[in-house]
């Protein structure tokens, strides 16, 4: 048994840590409460597992400057001592990686005895609530003071003492300790008795043990990846470890598969590493310059880059020439709009990857013919998808850029406005959505996005809430073309809001037509431009408001409550498709494909409109569907009260009837 105070010491003195296999921080505050409500009031909160070793820091995340020769890492209670240590020290430990924000503001009500998190509105002119950290980092004395000076506090301070002294000995708790010793336990088996004795919670996936077995000769190969993410990200494109650790293996192995990366090593893996970065910083500047798709959402086909970097290995971090840079663009649109890795992707991957290497971009684009049948030609229903998250957005958006799409309002190509004015967009409606819902349109012809184009944001707040039979005619005869730059059908009877269907087939097949120009283009050798051509833009994916523009789309407010309750921000407007199929089951509202708590759960969609959702198959690949948002925030509300636990329930006291909350303002 070891006390809890002894276990933080350690971890200050450095001799208690963290293995780098370990995942970051994932609790979320309801958790957190849960914790100290459990320990407050004497429950069970489990032990701890940890291992004994005197390895090199090699498997050590957060060492300090003079680390004893012998160290204990945690392997099961990361989570708990985490918390527990950002609660009574303020900060959190040297090994942490998460959001502190999930265990700092915790308040105790020394009345109710209850734990919740800093509200302003409820807490600042109540002196019950007392801040959880200060009690430990202060100690009791300033608590006293402030309740024997509040007179509507005074005749309970004993009380209310003796709840605080009893939190703060929660510092005192022993907790059992389980521990793996022996200098015969190795790292493999290390992490199999990690997932053993973790199976309740987030077990480590292929590609953290892959890491973790590369940290434990590399310890700095976790910080060295995430440096790269982290450039990416300020550029504007959000990726993963595990997708950085598959390109990695692609490039060092010829296999897009984790267990590749045990046949190398920790010289020939950062090599690998320093080249996979280059080659996608190469390939994210081809794809900018010459499609356009110059942030996250648009950036379709992430999982094509590890076949895309194994072939940059092959040809020296360069494609040869234009038609080589065309072709490998024209394999990648159509992987992309087909979901070629959507279903068995690692299989396919390794198939291609193998492909690349033997036989270069040729080979891949006769394997992705054969596979799709002999057919890669786009129709104008490829561009029936709904919303932003379609498929069809980001080849929607492409075109817009590379075609040289002009804008309604000053006529100018979207990428050369006037001098002096931000290169933002707006992501416009040419029907808009309220008139759609008023005239009786619903779900997918209401969202549809053969139905959005790409304006000035100046442009789009002077039409959004006009029909385009309205200012079609006036763009026209302002801005000759202008209107078929962007592929708005001639005929103006198409224009009425009762044609609005047929409009939407016209214009689909426009699209259509244009992206197979295009993609023909390309097969012939013919890159457009030069890399860097197209400058990159600013799109407010935000639609212009207009009445009833958040009718089938989750409020800004629910993902906010959502994500401060603990969930995870989600997808939003997206397709949901079959993995084997490519057939797209839901448009969704919204959407958590890794679970409200990433990596914690099964996938969770909202789907406002049911009727054209195929809930079975969802129900069978493992979603929860929720169809409203009353039923998904109930949902998270008592998974969040699971997880604190219930209220403590108030005990009545005389004084109560004298001192009423509303007493107590200051």
């Amino acid at each position: 048994m070891t006390k809890l105070a002894a276990i933080l010491d350690q971890i200050d003195s450095g001799s208690v840590l963290l293995p780098e296999f370990q995942r970051g921080y994932v609790w979320h505050r309801d958790q957190v409460r849960g914790l100290m409500r459990s320990l407050y009031l004497g429950y069970p909160v489990g032990s701890l597992l940890t291992w004994e070793t005197r390895a090199d820091g090699a498997l050590v995340r957060g060492a300090a400057a003079a680390i004893p020769a012998l160290r204990v890492l945690i392997l099961d209670g990361q989570q708990r001592i985490t918390s527990l240590y950002g609660i009574t020290r303020g900060r959190p430990p040297a090994f942490f990686q998460g959001d502190e924000k999930a265990f700092s503001g915790l308040r105790f009500h020394v009345e109710d005895e209850i734990f919740e998190f800093y509200a302003p509105a409820k807490m600042r002119d109540d002196p019950r609530w007392i801040d959880v950290t200060s009690l430990y980092t202060a100690g009791l004395e300033p608590h006293i003071g402030t309740l024997n000076a509040h007179p509507a506090t005074r005749s309970r301070v004993v009380s209310y003492v003796e709840r605080l002294a009893r939190l703060r000995q929660v510092l005192e708790r022993d907790f059992h300790e389980e521990k793996i010793t022996g200098e015969d336990k190795g790292i493999d088996e290390v992490i199999d008795i990690f997932n053993l004795v973790n199976s309740g919670g987030t077990k480590l996936s292929k590609g953290d043990i892959a890491l973790a077995r590369k940290c434990a000769h590399w310890p700095e190969a976790r910080a060295a990846m995430r440096a790269h993410l982290d450039r990416w990200e300020k550029e504007g494109f959000s990726f993963t470890l595990d997708w950085l650790l598959r390109i990695t293996s692609a490039v060092a192995t010829g296999r897009a598969g984790f267990g590749s990366l045990d046949t190398i090593g920790v010289a020939d893996f950062q090599q690998a590493l320093e080249a996979s970065a280059r080659y996608v910083s190469h390939f994210l500047d081809v794809v900018v310059g010459h499609l356009g798709l110059d942030h996250n959402r648009v950036l379709t086909g992430r999982y094509a880059f590890p076949v895309i970097c194994r072939l940059l290995h092959q040809t020296g971090g360069h494609f040869a020439d234009p038609a080589q840079t065309a072709g490998v663009l024209y394999w990648y649109i159509h992987s992309a709009l087909w979901g070629r890795y959507a279903g068995s992707g690692e299989t396919l991957l390794n198939n291609d990857c193998d492909t690349a290497s033997r036989s270069g971009t040729g080979g891949l684009i006769d394997s992705l013919e054969r596979w799709r049948g002999g057919n890669l030609v786009i129709d104008g229903q490829d561009f029936a998808g709904s919303g932003q998250g379609s498929r069809c957005y980001p080849l929607l958006y492409l075109l817009t850029r590379v075609h040289g799409a002009r804008d309604f309002g000053n006529g100018l190509p979207l990428h050369a406005q006037r001098p002096g004015q931000p290169a933002t967009l707006q992501v416009h409606r040419i029907f808009p959505k309220a008139m759609l819902l008023a005239a009786g349109y619903q779900g997918g012809q209401v969202n549809a996005a053969a139905n959005f184009c790409f304006l000035t944001r100046e442009t789009s707040l002077v039409i959004a809430k006009r029909e385009p039979d309205e200012y079609c005619g006036a763009v026209e005869a302002r801005q000759p073309g202008a209107l078929a730059s962007q592929w708005i059908p001639k005929d103006r009877a198409l224009w009425r809001i009762d044609r609005y269907p047929d409009f939407l087939a016209a214009r689909r097949e426009l699209l259509a037509a244009a992206a197979n120009s295009f993609l023909s283009r390309l097969r012939s050798g013919d890159a457009p431009g030069s890399c860097g051509s197209l400058a990159r833009l600013t799109v407010v994916t935000q639609e212009t408001a207009d009445p009833g523009s958040g009718a089938n789309q989750p409020p800004p407010a629910l993902v906010a409550e959502l994500v401060e309750l603990g969930c995870a921000d989600p997808a939003v407007d997206c397709e949901v498709s079959d993995p084997a199929t490519g057939e797209v089951l839901a448009i969704a509202e919204a959407c958590w494909p890794e679970g409200l708590r990433p990596g914690r759960g099964n996938p969770v969609v909202l789907v406002l409109d049911p009727a054209e959702t195929d809930l079975d198959r969802l129900k069978e690949l493992g979603y929860e569907t929720f169809t409203s948002a009353d039923s998904l925030r109930n949902h998270v509300r008592r998974r969040k009260q699971g997880a604190a636990g219930p209220p403590a329930k108030p005990r009545p006291h005389a004084a109560d009837a004298e001192t009423p909350l509303a007493a107590m303002r200051m």
